[in-house]
């Protein structure tokens, strides 16, 4: 791998169909036009991934499936126990498919995905204004990209999120 694009999924609706639960939550419109957006904006900018690890929730598949829309076929795999994991649980899923492709897309959930960006910055010395730019949060839709070493360590390369698109 030599780039690794951590995303929150697109803004959803605040409740679910009625019988589901929080996993179920859909996109709301304003979250579809996000995840569409933030879509074209990692394509102008050249980064289309290989592999799509995604959250089982509803929210996150819609939001893989508006951003994909962008690149055409991206091998994609639909991980359960993505849903509302922790840093840990995703940084094990980003080594162990490190070697799948060379660029690769996590769409998942905060505090999880948040967690492991600033785990990522601080590993990697990030100056104090990326470290800075992290501190109010994860917006749904934003992407941390880092590109990845030899060695497998990853660098910041860039922020996007949906307000600065």
């Amino acid at each position: 791998m030599h780039r690794l694009i951590l995303m929150r999924h697109a803004e959803a609706e605040a409740r679910a169909p009625q019988g589901g639960g929080d996993i179920d939550r859909p996109l709301s419109a304003r979250g579809r036009a996000e995840a569409a957006a933030m879509g074209r904006a990692l394509a102008a900018r050249g980064f289309k991934p290989d592999l799509a690890l995604v959250s089982e929730a509803t929210r996150t598949q819609q939001t893989w499936q508006q951003v994909r829309d962008t690149f055409g076929p991206v091998e994609t795999q639909i991980i359960e126990h993505l849903y509302d994991a922790d840093a840990r649980t995703l940084r094990t899923e980003v080594e162990i498919n490190e070697d799948t492709g060379g660029c690769v897309l996590v769409l998942a959930h905060n505090p999880g995905i948040h967690q492991l960006a600033v785990d990522y910055l601080v590993e990697s010395a990030a100056s104090v204004s990326v470290l800075e730019k992290f501190s109010g949060g994860f917006p749904t839709a934003s992407c941390a990209i880092f590109s990845v070493d030899a060695a497998g360590r990853p660098s910041f390369e860039g922020w996007l999120t949906p307000s600065a698109l």
